[in-house]
């Protein structure tokens, strides 16, 4: 088998670890704070990362320092926006939704550096807008939850619009170090403000933080990194955006929650959003590590 056929598979085994990431993450949060839970995940993250690699604390200098900090923020309160939703409102929906960042991505880049605009991203808008109404709208309100979710997808994005500003010539596994590092030290800030920390009360709670801190964070980070190196970096994206689809898939399957009509058609209609715009383009942004799940 070639070795880009290895990558891609590896690539789906990132997309499925991601999409189990909000099934887990669901059922752990409400034993535990929220804080809590994203303290420790990212604190064992980063710790994999450096057991795996030393010497990248060698790396860390003042740029380095600099853009992973302000690189960590966004990402940080993208994570905790994510969290806060995911605790109000489904795992499926929040992988939906949460998919909303493939679309805002260009369009932040549109918005802020005045990067051409295509008719494929004026579609993928167009068809994201269709699909949020369909999954978000219950008559004439909206769940607060998925506002949370539809936030993080914002920062979300503009991380990615950062990476592409400030990662080049940068090593990128220490600069994302650095930026897991971050995203912890924001957690545990939050963890003592809300009071005391709690850790996971039982072994599915530790099943869950450890699952996403070593699987859906360090190992996806590597597999990511080693696929891009042998495929094309919009194949790549296509690959990842199944995400949203075993969120939903494994949240069925273990009976966390029922789909309905509308919001499979809604979860459809944004998939084909995000394909339309990750598909290949000489003038898309390049795909940065995403480590969001």
């Amino acid at each position: 088998m070639k070795k880009t056929s290895w990558a891609a598979i590896a690539l789906v085994s990132v997309a499925i670890s991601w999409g189990a990431a909000f099934v887990l993450m669901k059922d752990a949060i409400e034993n535990q704070p929220f804080f809590d839970f994203l303290a420790i995940r990212f604190t064992i993250a980063v710790a994999v990362m450096i057991a795996v690699r030393p010497a990248t604390i060698k790396k860390f200098d003042g740029p380095m320092i600099k853009h992973g900090l302000l690189l960590g923020v966004m990402l940080g309160l993208g994570y905790v926006t994510q969290t806060i939703g995911l605790e109000m409102t489904t795992a499926a929906i929040t992988g939906f939704i949460t998919g909303l960042y493939v679309v805002l991505t260009p369009l932040l880049g549109w918005l802020f550096f005045k990067k051409k605009i295509g008719t494929k991203l004026i579609l993928g808008v167009v068809l994201a807008t269709v699909a949020l109404g369909l999954i978000s709208i219950n008559g004439l309100s909206i769940e607060a939850g998925q506002l949370w979710v539809v936030l993080s997808a914002f920062l979300f994005a503009a991380h990615i619009v950062g990476l592409s500003i400030w990662s080049p010539g940068k090593d990128v596994y220490a600069l994302t170090v650095m930026q897991l590092a971050t995203v912890g030290a924001i957690s545990w800030i939050g963890s003592f403000t809300d009071g005391s920390y709690q850790s996971p009360p039982d072994a599915l709670g530790w099943f869950a933080v450890l699952f996403t801190a070593v699987f859906s964070t360090a190992v996806a980070f590597l597999v990511q990194t080693w696929a891009q190196s042998l495929m094309d970096a919009s194949r790549v994206a296509i690959l990842l955006t199944s995400e949203v689809i075993w969120a939903a898939l494994i949240a069925v399957i273990v009976g966390q929650e029922v789909l309905g009509f509308k919001t499979i058609i809604g979860g459809a209609i944004m998939i084909a959003a995000m394909l339309i715009v990750e598909w290949p383009s000489k003038e898309a942004l390049p795909v940065q590590p995403r480590l969001l799940d």
